[in-house]
Parts: structure tokens; sequence; C-alpha cells
């Protein structure tokens, strides 16, 4: 037992964040591997139809299946502890990602990937919440950033996966044709490094001090931070929050939790519908329907998701200097103007300005792709997973991880039909051009959002903010003093 607490504060937040990499690993990776898979099919491979309701559905697949793992995991973790479901995660994605390897038919790989969603469910919903309880107030943000800057970390891995390993790629020769066998199942290497790392991992003290074990906790604590005054009084905070009896869907909807859910639930459905996942997914179609060849389009991919880390390592250092309420609202001008000055370049190609179109199209998504991978990719989950009660920490985090994934999927699935229907004579480039309007639009309405429904967050202990939620609530006549008997 000695040995576990000896473990390094530094490989704590690596290892609590690692899910981080699976989840990125197995979102990013199946858009390389569908180009494969009906290649292979005359050699033992599977049959699945280009542009078909199963090859859609392969795809979108892990989208439902994180839907029900950040559902079933997050509320799991406030009665067994965050760390018993982070290594339940890592043998479900180690499940996932070999199932997915030895697929021998369409069924079997919708379920391995099902599973995969699972994991990256219980990820969203666990790790934000882990790290926040772990870190202290003025390094909360930047530890909480880990788990983004691991997500493009895996994005980047699995482009570079989908290069070097396709029929034409520098590894091709080591697994022939199952090379999309190995794209999936690599993911099983990083879960097995997650299994045995976890098994090291502390548990979160806000977990401990609800089990009764305040020692272990304080334990923690001084690690975390070695002022053994302010670690004890960090843990008197702790041990009054505590003592509130453990919530659910009546507490998670009650007045005192209202305005942090109402924050959760925005924030969670902003970050999809400002367009993220469909430039970062749709790159290559946007780069080619800007006038660029396939091969720039693909390896403008793997770029991309290294300046989605470079930034993404930035955030992680800015995030505990900035107001998180700061970050977002000038993450939203600089994405609401690159889409907007994206949509300006289609218009452009159309005009006849090829060259200067494709050029600015290019700026204005690296723009765009800055502005989210600095703000509101890492914001939104940092927020979420510091914001909530103890008492229904995790319930609420599962909450919001449920609606961001919901709205993730309606938004993938929209932005093909949508693009078809605002097409113009068939154009694509007439299609991207109108959808990027709408989605600039939606950022310039999160600054309203931003403004009227957050809560700065920066710089307060988790304590302070639960505190703050029920004072509010007191003051408007809802919540009586007893945590217990909040009013609806």
């Amino acid at each position: 037992m000695a040995k576990k607490k000896g473990i390094s504060t530094g490989l704590i937040y690596f290892f609590g964040a690692l899910g981080g990499l699976l989840f990125g690993y197995d979102t990013g990776v199946i858009s390389g591997a569908m180009l494969f898979i009906n290649k292979s099919a005359a050699n033992g491979g599977l049959s699945i139809q280009a542009g078909s309701f199963e090859e859609g559905f392969v795809t979108a697949s892990v989208l439902l299946g994180a839907v029900l793992g950040a559902a079933i995991i997050g509320p799991m973790s406030d009665k067994l502890g965050r760390k018993k479901l982070l290594l339940l995660a890592s043998i479900i994605f180690f499940v996932g990602a070999l199932g997915s390897a030895f697929a021998n038919g369409y069924e079997m790989l919708v379920i391995s990937r099902v599973i995969l969603g699972v994991a990256v469910g219980a990820a969203s919903a666990l790790i934000p919440t882990y790290l926040s309880e772990l870190a202290p107030a003025d390094k909360r943000g930047g530890v909480g950033t880990l788990f983004q800057l691991m997500i493009m970390t895996g994005i980047f891995f699995a482009y570079i996966s989908n290069e070097v390993l396709a029929p034409k790629g520098a590894l091709h020769f080591l697994v022939g044709m199952h090379d999309w066998r190995w794209m999936l199942g690599l993911a099983a290497i990083p879960a097995a490094i997650l299994f045995f790392g976890g098994l090291y991992l502390p548990e979160s003290p806000r977990f401990l001090v609800r089990k009764g074990d305040d020692a272990t906790a304080l334990s923690v604590l001084k690690q975390f931070n070695p002022d053994a005054k302010l670690a004890n009084e960090e843990l008197h905070d702790i041990k009054l929050q505590a003592s509130i009896k453990s919530g659910g869907f009546q507490e998670l909807f009650g007045h005192m939790a209202r305005p942090v859910l109402i924050m959760a639930m925005g924030l969670a459905i902003l970050q999809q519908v400002m367009g993220c996942n469909t430039v970062l997914y749709y790159a290559p179609k946007i780069f080619i329907s800007a006038g660029f060849s396939e091969h720039f389009a693909l390896l403008s991919h793997i770029f991309i998701g290294l300046f989605n880390v470079i930034v993404t390592f930035i955030a992680v250092k800015i995030m505990d200097k900035i107001d998180r309420k700061k970050m977002l609202t000038w993450g939203a001008i600089g994405m609401g103007s690159a889409l907007l000055l994206m949509s300006a370049a289609m218009l452009l190609l159309r005009a006849g300005n090829g060259n200067l179109g494709s050029w600015v199209c290019v700026i204005a998504l690296t723009i765009y792709i800055a502005f989210f991978s600095a703000t509101w990719g890492p914001v939104m989950w940092v927020m979420i997973g510091e914001s909530f009660p103890l008492n229904i920490r995790g319930l609420g985090n599962s909450f919001g991880a449920v609606v961001n994934w919901t709205a993730n999927f309606a938004v993938s699935q929209s932005f093909p039909m949508l693009l078809h229907a605002f097409a113009g004579n068939g154009k694509e480039g007439d299609g991207i051009a109108k959808l990027f309007i709408i989605y600039g639009v939606l950022c310039f309405v999160a600054i309203w959002f931003i403004a009227k429904f957050t809560v700065e967050t920066r710089g307060k202990t988790l304590e302070s903010l639960e505190a703050d939620l029920r004072t509010k609530a007191h003051a408007a006549g809802y919540y009586d003093g007893d945590a217990t008997t909040d009013i609806l």
C-alpha cells in the first residue's frame, strides 16, 4: 500500500487523464479504417457497402454507446468510487478494441464499437470529475484540461495510424490485408497501460470522506498540497459538504443545483452545435470542396491533429490564469468569425476566385481550430467537472456528458443531410457555406448564454462553489438549510 502512495502527482494526473487518449483514438480512427474494410472483403474482411446505413451506423455506434456509458457509469461512481470505475472503463476499452479488431461480421463490429462507446462515455463522465477532485483550486483548470489534451493526442495518433497502416503507408508491409484490424486493435495497448497504471491511482479524497475514510483522504490531500494546515482545512470543508446524504434526480433538478445544471446543459449542447466535430471530422471534405487534392486533404488532417495538440497544450498552461467565462466568450467570438470567414471563402470559390478562396478557407479553418482547442474544447469539460455539488457530482457530470454526446450524435448525423439539402446544383461548397453561417450565428448566441447563465469557477475550491449555490438558493427562499429538503 505504501508503494501506491509513492506515485508522483505528475503520473497520477497522466494516468487519470489517459482515458482521454483512448476517447480520442477510438472516435478518430474509424474514419480511416472504414476506407479499407470493404477493400479487404475479398481477403476475409468485411463487406459493408460504401455510403450505406450500415457504414454510417458503424461510425455512429460509438456515439450511441457513449450516451449509454455516460448515463450508467457516472452515477455509479458516486457509490463505488472514481478509481474503480476508471479501472472498469479501461477493461471495457480493451475488450471493445480487440472485439473490433477480430470482428468477423458487421454485427460483431457494431457490438464492439458500442462497447467502445460505453467506455468513451464513461471516460467523459468520470475523468473531469476525478481530476477536479484531486487538483488544488489554483491548478484545477490546467489539470482538468489534460483530459482534452489527451483527447486531441488520441485523435492525432489515430490520424497517424490511418496514414502509416494504409495500403500505401510506411508500415503496411507489416500488417498486409489486415490493415484496418490493426488500426482498430492498437487501442488495446493504451487501454492495458491505463489499467495497470490505474492500480496505483489514489481514490478521490471527496469520495473517501463520503465513505468515512478521513485518514486516507487527508493523506491524498497532503500529496497534492504539502501544506499540512491547508490540507486539514480542505478536509474540514469537504467533511461539511460530505455530511449531506447522496442525492438523486430530485436534487439534480432541484433549485439549488439548477443554475449549474442549466449551465452544464447549455455548454454541452453549444460546444457541439457550434460545429466543432463537423469541422474536425469533415476537414478533408472541406479542403476538397475548397479545391485541394485528396492527398493534400488527407495529409492536412495529420497536421490539423498536431496543431490541435499544440494549442491544447498551450491551453493547459493558461487555463488557471484567465477566467473561464472570458475564455469561452473570446473562443465563441473567434470561432464564429472563422466560420463566417470560411463561408465567405466558399462564396469566393463560387465566384471564380479559386486560389484566393482556397487559401482563405485554410486560414479560416486553422483559426477556428485554434480557438476551439484553446477554449471550448477543454473549458466545457473543466467547468462541468467542477461545478456540481458533491452529493450529486457523479450524477451531474454524467448528465452533462449524456447531453453532450446526444448533441454530438444529432449534429454529426444531420451534417451530411443538411449538406445535401443546402447544396446548390449539387455543389457541396454551397452547402458548406450555408451550414457554416448557421454554426457561426450559434457561436454568437453562445456569447449571450455565457453572460447570462454561466458561473465563474476559476480559483475557487469545489466546496466554496457549492456553498455559493446554497447561499443563493437560501436567499431565493428555496433552501431551508437542510440539504435534504431542497424545495422543487
